[in-house]
C-alpha cells in the first residue's frame, strides 16, 4: 500500500509503529478496528498480523508468510474445518473401514503412528496400512530368511512403528527392523536367546530397545548407518514394560519396569533404580520427555496405600506426585500424547480417570467399561477408551458424558487418534483357538481380531456419512456376514 502514516486520532504514526501496536490485538479487536476508517482497515487486515494469529492458534505451522495470499481467510477456513471435525466426532459422522488380512490367522499385536498401522499375526507375517491415502492394498514386510527357514514362521510377539522405522519381535527371540522408505526387506536383524518380554521403539529417530530374560538390549545405527548394539543392561527381574525416553540428545535413555522395580537405564549409570517398593508390582507405564508415570499395585496388608499412579521426574529421579486412590489396579496410562500437565489412566475398577499433574486429585472419573479399561488416549476436549469387553467409547471430557460407542468381539488393545482419524484394534487373548481349521475362514472371523480405521474429516467422507451399525448389502454372496445389523440395504438398490 501507499500509506506512510496512519492517523491515530490527533497524531500521525508511521505504518511500522502502528503495525507494532496492532499486533497486540486479537481477531475480534482487529475486526472492530477495520470498521474505524479506510486507513485502519488496511492496517487491521495486514498479512503479517493474520499470519501471526494463525501461527499462535496452531494452524499451518510449517508455512511461511509468502505461502498464502490472504491469511485472514486461511485462519477462517482452518477454524471452520476444526469446528466441522469436532461436530463430526461428537455426532459420529464419518466413515469406518476394516483393515483385515484373511491369511494372517490370528492378530497378535498392533501399533500405529500418524495414520500408518502395523499389525503382526500368528502366521508370522507383518502387515502395513497407510490410512492417510486410503489405499488398503497393504504391503507385507518380508522376514529375514535364513538357510533353514523352510518351516512355518514363529508367531509375532510385538510390533512397533514410528515415522521412519517398523520393528517386529517374534516368539523365537528374533527382531527385524524395516525402513519404511527402502522397501520390504529388513535393514537390520538380531537375535535374543530367550523369548522377548517387551519391545520399545523411539517416537523419533532410529533406536530399538528389547527385553529378554534379565537383559535389556538397545540397538541403533552409528554415524555411517551400520546398526550395532549401543548398550546392554543386566537387571535383576523379568521386564514387564519398556519405554524409550523421547527427545534425548546423546545416548538413548530407557525406562524399564520389572515386577516391582522401575529402572532408569542410561549409558553413564547402567543400573539406576528409579522406584522400588517390595511387594508393589508395576501394572502400567508411560514416559514423556522429562517424566515417567506408572501404576503400582498394593496388596491387602498395605491398607494405608491404595493403588496409585506415581509420577517421577527423570532428571532428578524424584517422585513428583502420587495420584489416584483406587481399589482396582491401574491397567493403562497415557502421559506422552496427553495435553500439557494432564494424564489419563484406565483401571480394572471400570473407570477412566483424568489427572491434572499440578494437583493430586482427578479432574473427572468416567464409569466406562464392564470388564476394566485396556487402552486410553485424550486430547484437550475428548477421551477415547477401549475395554476388555471389546467396547470403544468416545467421551466429552468437560461434560463427562459418553458421545458414542462401537463394539467388537475381542478386548481393545490399541487406541490412537489425531484431529481427524481414529484407529482401534481388538486383539484376541486366545491365539490358538481349539478346533479351528486353517481353511475355515468363517470361524476365523470370530477369533482373529480386527482393526478399525475411522475418518471424520469432511473431504474424506463417503456418500453415507453416519458410521454404519452394519455395512451389509444384497451384493455379498458369502454365506454369513458378521457385519449384519440395523442398516437397511434396500436404500441403495
Amino acid at each position: 500500500n501507499e500509506i506512510n502514516e496512519v492517523p491515530f486520532f490527533d497524531i500521525q504514526l508511521p505504518y511500522e509503529l502502528a503495525l507494532k501496536i496492532f499486533q497486540y490485538l486479537g481477531k475480534t479487536e482487529l475486526g472492530r478496528c477495520a470498521q474505524v476508517s479506510r486507513t485502519w482497515k488496511v492496517l487491521a487486515e495486514d498479512e503479517v498480523l493474520w499470519y501471526r494469529l494463525c501461527q499462535q492458534e496452531g494452524y499451518l505451522l510449517d508455512t511461511s508468510i509468502s505461502d498464502c495470499s490472504c491469511w485472514k481467510l486461511a485462519l477462517r477456513n482452518c477454524r471452520a474445518r476444526e469446528r466441522t471435525l469436532k461436530t463430526n466426532w461428537k455426532n459420529r459422522i464419518g466413515s469406518v473401514s476394516q483393515l483385515q488380512y484373511e491369511l494372517g490367522k490370528i492378530l497378535c499385536d498392533v501399533h500405529s503412528c500418524d495414520g500408518v498401522v502395523i499389525a503382526g499375526y500368528t502366521s508370522g507375517e507383518v502387515r502395513l496400512w497407510d490410512t492417510r491415502t486410503w489405499d488398503y492394498t497393504a504391503p507385507i514386510l518380508e522376514p529375514m530368511h535364513g538357510p533353514g527357514d523352510a518351516g512355518p514362521q514363529p508367531h509375532v510377539s510385538f510390533v512397533r512403528i514410528n515415522s521412519a522405522l517398523a520393528v517386529a519381535a517374534y516368539e523365537d527371540g528374533t527382531i527385524s527392523v524395516w525402513n519404511l522408505m527402502f522397501g520390504r526387506e529388513p535393514i537390520h536383524h538380531y537375535q535374543h536367546n530367550q523369548r522377548i518380554q517387551a519391545l520399545a521403539l523411539g517416537s523419533e529417530g532410529a533406536t530399538v530397545a528389547t527385553a529378554s530374560g534379565f537383559e535389556v538390549k538397545v540397538e541403533s545405527p552409528n554415524d555411517r548407518g551400520f546398526w550395532q548394539t549401543t548398550e546392554t543392561f543386566e537387571i535383576q527381574k523379568l521386564v514387564n514394560f519398556l519405554n524409550l525416553v523421547p527427545d534425548v540428545t546423546g545416548s538413548p535413555v530407557t525406562v524399564a519396569a520389572a515386577e516391582d522395580i522401575v529402572y532408569l537405564l542410561k549409558a553413564e549409570d547402567p543400573g539406576k533404580i528409579l522406584h522400588s517398593v517390595y511387594g508393589q508390582p508395576v501394572t502400567c507405564l508411560d514416559v514423556s520427555a522429562h517424566e515417567a508415570a506408572f501404576g503400582v499395585k498394593t496388596f491387602g496388608w498395605l491398607l494405608n496405600e491404595p493403588n496409585q499412579i506415581l509420577l517421577y521426574n527423570l532428571e532428578t529421579s524424584q517422585c513428583l506426585k502420587k495420584m489416584g486412590n483406587s481399589i482396582g489396579d491401574f491397567t493403562c496410562v497415557n502421559l506422552q500424547s496427553s495435553p500439557p500437565n494432564m494424564l489419563v489412566a484406565g483401571n480394572k475398577d471400570r473407570r477412566v480417570r483424568v489427572f491434572d499433574l499440578r494437583k493430586s486429585e482427578s479432574l473427572c472419573s468416567l464409569y466406562a467399561h464392564q470388564l476394566g479399561v485396556s487402552a486410553v488416549q485424550m486430547d484437550d476436549w475428548k477421551i477415547v477408551s477401549g475395554g476388555e469387553e471389546g467396547l470403544v467409547c468416545v467421551w466429552d471430557q468437560r461434560m463427562g458424558t459418553k458421545l458414542w460407542e462401537m463394539h467388537a468381539r475381542h478386548p481393545v488393545r490399541h487406541v490412537w487418534f489425531n484431529s481427524h482419524s481414529l484407529i482401534t484394534a481388538n486383539i484376541p487373548d486366545e491365539k490358538t483357538p481349539r478346533g479351528i481349521m486353517d481353511d475355515d475362514l468363517t470361524a476365523h472371523r470370530k477369533h482373529r481380531g480386527i482393526i478399525y480405521a475411522y475418518e471424520f474429516s469432511a473431504d474424506q467422507l463417503a456418500v453415507e456419512s453416519v458410521l454404519p451399525i452394519c455395512r451389509s448389502s444384497y451384493d455379498e454372496v458369502t454365506g454369513y456376514n458378521y457385519n449384519i445389523g440395523l442398516a437397511v440395504p434396500y436404500d441403495n438398490i
